[in-house]
């Protein structure tokens, strides 16, 4: 078995190809980024432990993994199907939910991580 650096660059360019499209067709994962990029300088500007940190990191991926997940789950389901198809419909309507989910739960444990820093913010 031996590593091709061409394929592994390919993969690579495929993947920045498929974030570039994420973000000029996807308002919510603009949004996404905008808010992760803040929690991420509040998580450099706070004195957080090592695991708050980890898990702040774990969980803007998870947000931002479900929303390219989501967003590949509804491109692939506009071929498949006519968007009007009930399957369809509810396809792409728990795929939402899945992000919504993800982003509530990130939400609740980022409250839960940073209120005590911002209480005592001065």
């Amino acid at each position: 078995m031996r590593l091709s650096f061409k394929r592994l660059g390919q993969s690579f360019r495929d993947a920045g190809r498929g974030f570039k499209h994420t973000f000029r067709s996807e308002q919510n994962f603009r949004i996404q980024i905008v808010v992760s990029i803040l929690i991420l300088g509040l998580a450099l500007y706070f004195p957080l432990r090592r695991w708050e940190k980890v898990l702040v990191l774990i969980m803007i991926l998870s947000v931002l993994s479900t929303e390219l997940l989501n967003t590949a789950v509804e491109k692939f389901s506009d071929l498949l199907v006519p968007r009007m198809h009930q399957h369809i419909s509810v396809i792409k309507d728990v795929m939402a939910a899945a992000v919504l989910i993800t982003s509530i739960g990130a939400a609740v444990i980022g409250v839960y991580i940073f209120w005590p820093y911002l209480v005592n913010w001065q």
